[in-house]
């Protein structure tokens, strides 16, 4: 009873969604890639914002129920029973009225994430909402979902659609640094445009650095290039080269709307990341934690450990849990991450059965067992955790979502 519920709800959803889009005919700008996706909706949406009325997806709204939801409605949290109804019935009150019966103006712009967790997925949002400015972010080696696809390679095709699909008056914007992502550039018809650290991107990021405090990270500095000029851009509470990427992305869309670096740099000043996301807080004992517990993937972790090898810290923790929905290719990606673990942190913690893989590969690459602690819980590492903190240590905590590690977070931050 409750899939067939479900069904005719994204049935309905469906076609709110796609008369919603006829009525009012907004710019649609799609994000996709394994990593990434978050910030650069984010980053798009503080550049974009400081000069359209816009609305971009809540949390994880790029399935088939959140992505229409956000076309049909500006609500940010599903909740109670008479949720679905009253957005039904909005949504139809919304395509039939006049504007001027309308209390609030629907959006210029929507920002939308399209997930590929399935094949085919793409192609069902792409069924309900066209874009005409497509954003890649990135996929890795071994992307996230990839255990249900026969490959990499099915994966970034299956993200490709959201390029293919573009009017041959849209714009592509591609991460120049991901080589699966470039490689995906002669599947559109519409403008190219790219972005990241190379010189070949479009737009560019350089003179990149994390900047402190003494011992506390404080934010990012960098330039973006383009067309000969150049910017500062400063943001504060945010760290990782992950980071430049997602603004870099939000400088080409804008760029696309024929906005100048300036505005498109003082737009930034105002981006702030998600939740759980490099978030930096401080811990028990004078310690800082950064806290990246959301989710994880082989590519973003790799990410993340670069990261904190930037920072300064007394001394440099990894809480590191298991990466999931990687297939076969398991064991393999989390013995790397230990492989490149090993040379960042003084002291390693891995939480979950698949993170023990991590630890072997530390222990590999010349990591002591006196600085490597295993977990098979995210519950049974918390008071441990807790004992080893002493000031001045900065935490880095990063698994995939199922994996909880929100709890390590929240039982070693200081209240």
């Amino acid at each position: 009873m409750k899939e067939v519920i479900l069904n005719i709800l994204k049935v309905v959803l469906k076609r709110l969604a796609r008369l919603t889009i006829w009525r009012y005919r907004p710019g649609i700008i799609g994000i996709t890639g394994s990593v990434g996706k978050t910030s650069a909706k984010l980053a798009i949406a503080a550049v974009l914002g400081s000069e359209r009325q816009i609305r971009y997806s809540a949390g994880n709204f790029n399935n088939e129920l959140g992505l229409p939801l956000t076309v049909i409605s500006s609500k940010t949290k599903i909740e109670g029973f008479f949720f679905w109804p009253k957005v039904i019935l909005s949504a139809i009150f919304q395509i039939i009225t006049p504007s001027s019966w309308q209390k609030n103006k629907y959006p210029e712009l929507l920002i939308l994430e399209y997930g590929a967790d399935q094949p085919g997925d793409i192609k069902y949002l792409l069924s309900i909402a066209r874009p005409n400015i497509s954003v890649i972010t990135a996929i890795g080696n071994i992307p996230v979902h990839v255990e249900f696809y026969s490959g990499p390679e099915e994966l970034a095709r299956e993200k490709s659609r959201l390029i293919e699909y573009l009017p041959a008056a849209g714009f592509a914007i591609l991460n120049f640094d991901d080589e699966t992502i470039f490689n995906l550039k002669d599947r559109t018809r519409a403008h190219l445009m790219t972005f990241g650290f190379s010189k070949e991107s479009d737009v560019r990021v350089t003179s990149f650095e994390t900047k402190s405090n003494g011992d506390r990270p404080r934010g990012i500095g960098f330039r973006l290039e383009y067309g000969g000029s150049f910017v500062p851009v400063k943001i504060d509470g945010i760290f990782g080269k992950t980071q430049g990427y997602a603004a870099a992305a939000a400088a080409a869309v804008g760029l696309a709307f024929g906005m100048n670096l300036v505005k498109i740099s003082e737009a930034l000043h105002f981006y702030k990341p998600a939740p759980s996301r490099m978030e930096l807080i401080p811990g028990i004992k004078y310690s800082y934690i950064i806290n990246d517990s959301y989710n994880a993937s082989p590519l973003s972790t790799h990410a993340a450990l670069d990261t904190l090898l930037d920072l300064p810290a007394k001394r440099k923790i990894a809480v590191l849990g298991d990466m999931t929905e990687i297939g076969k290719y398991t064991p393999e990606a989390h013995e790397e991450i230990g492989r490149v673990a090993a040379n960042v942190v003084d002291l390693l913690i891995t939480i979950g059965p698949r993170a023990k893989f991590i630890a072997e590969g530390a222990r590999e690459n010349g990591m002591k067992n006196k600085n490597i602690l295993s977990f098979d819980t995210t519950e049974e590492s918390l008071k441990p955790i807790q004992d080893l903190l002493k000031k001045g240590d900065l935490i880095l905590v990063k698994a995939s979502h199922i994996m909880g590690l929100d709890k390590v977070v929240e039982e070693i931050r200081a209240y």
